[in-house]
């Protein structure tokens, strides 16, 4: 079993702060730079004009006052039972659409493409999320029983009327941000040798890429980052998040989110659209800079029996067909970074795009990714979620209480690899909890 999953971004701890230490072989001004991003991304930013402008901006609208309100201590957001918590769990929005523009889905014409819950003096929230959830019963092959929890997503108290009928929805939760400059620097030829669209192997896996808009390069390229990969660069998901989060405007994305009918939101400081950037380059390069080097911790128990058991069982289960344990990242010259050049990491992704079923779908396209397709999540650090969070909510929407309940919620391509754990023994599926656990 692998140790150090980042290569030498690996370090060596557990506990509350695991995920929010630096690569350690960041230079002194490396160090420095990080330390600026941590600021930034942990601090609350507040409405304009302020006393100072460092930090002002936020609104008109939006859902969280800092990055760290949804992405807690680094690690993942927590999803609200009732309209009464809402960190880090945000509501995409959208209409169906024949503008191939839009790629399937345009934003709500009144709405527009995420519900903000939240806004400043004087101009009202869009509305209130309620999640509710039913058990769902099901048993294992050997007679033990486990309850999945589905969620039921309402908005309440609209501000601007009714939604559509035809309202398109797709709940995201924060991700824990470890390893991110990792990812983004697995060279493109890596992720595609992967992707087989077409299932030409006949393993009943077709992983396939998205393609994504980059506003910085102007360009389309390969999505790597969301739980559909439809950020391709951990700045294009900085830029994103910033905006559409807490509508702190970049000079990647200048505009705020207030539509025609949101004449308050216009209206209001910082809401037309020819603003200067709330957010300057070189502070967002700063928190592009902390997330992208934060520190991937080592696994914890390698030589336990019970986890290498549960590592064979993962691989014969077919896990690791799309859960893809090593790739090596890019040189310096194509990285940019010389921590994250040329490691040997072990993120447990793939990167493509999978269907899973009708389960876990929320009928939403998003660029090339269908209502039924999501990202492979990356498995580092998925045993210090608890750690961190205090509970442990898992796949796109947090409905999964353990990682038993996240594989059995596994369809589509996933569905050999879901029955062969519900069919296997309680031992095995107690090893396979146990590798998981240590990664």
């Amino acid at each position: 079993m692998f140790v150090d999953l980042g290569g030498e971004t690996t370090r060596e701890v557990e506990g509350s702060r695991a995920f929010g230490f630096p690569a350690p072989t960041l230079t002194n001004e490396e160090r420095r730079v990080f330390e600026i991003g941590d600021s930034f991304f942990t601090q609350n930013w507040v409405t304009a004009p302020a006393s100072t402008d460092a930090r002002d901006g936020l609104g008109p609208m939006f859902n969280a006052q800092a990055c760290s309100s949804c992405h807690l201590r680094d690690g993942r957001g927590i999803p609200a039972s009732t309209g009464d918590g809402d960190l880090g769990l945000l509501l995409r929005l959208s209409v169906a659409s024949d503008d191939a523009a839009f790629s399937g889905a345009a934003p709500h014409p009144v709405y527009g493409d995420q519900l903000q819950d939240r806004s400043i003096n004087g101009v009202p929230a869009e509305g209130e999320l309620v999640i509710t959830y039913s058990e769902v019963p099901g048993e294992y092959a050997d007679g033990d029983a486990y309850s999945l929890r589905e969620p039921t997503y309402t908005i309440e108290a609209p501000a601007f009327g009714p939604l559509s009928d035809d309202l398109l929805v797709s709940p995201r939760l924060a991700p824990q941000v470890i390893g991110m400059g990792l990812l983004e620097a697995i060279p493109e030829d890596a992720v595609l040798a992967n992707a087989d669209p077409d299932d030409a192997d006949g393993d009943g896996i077709s992983g396939r890429p998205n393609r994504v808009w980059n506003p910085a390069t102007e360009a389309t390229e390969l999505g790597r980052f969301g739980w559909k990969a439809n950020a391709s660069t951990v700045l294009a998901q900085s830029a994103a998040a910033f905006n559409g989060d807490m509508g702190i405007t970049s000079s990647l994305q200048p505009d705020e989110s207030c539509t025609e009918t949101q004449t308050e939101c216009a209206a209001a400081p910082g809401g037309g659209t020819d603003t200067e950037a709330e957010v300057p380059d070189d502070r967002l390069g700063s928190v592009v800079f902390y997330t992208r080097t934060l520190a991937v911790p080592a696994t914890r128990g390698a030589d336990d029996p019970d986890v290498r058991a549960g590592a064979a069982a993962f691989a014969d289960m077919g896990c690791a067909s799309c859960h893809i344990d090593t790739f090596t990242t890019g040189p310096l010259d194509e990285v940019g970074v010389e921590a994250l050049s040329d490691q040997t990491i072990h993120p447990y992704t793939d990167l493509l795009l999978h269907d899973m079923g009708e389960g876990l779908a929320d009928g939403r396209p998003d660029f090339a990714a269908s209502g039924t397709e999501w990202r492979t999540p990356p498995l580092w650090g998925l045993g210090l979620i608890d750690d961190v969070n205090g509970e442990r909510f898992l796949l796109h929407d947090g409905r999964a209480r353990t990682i038993e309940e996240a594989i059995l919620w596994h369809g589509g391509e996933a569905s050999a690899a879901m029955e062969a754990f519900r069919s296997a023994d309680s031992e095995t599926r107690a090893n396979l909890v146990a590798f998981l656990e240590a990664l």
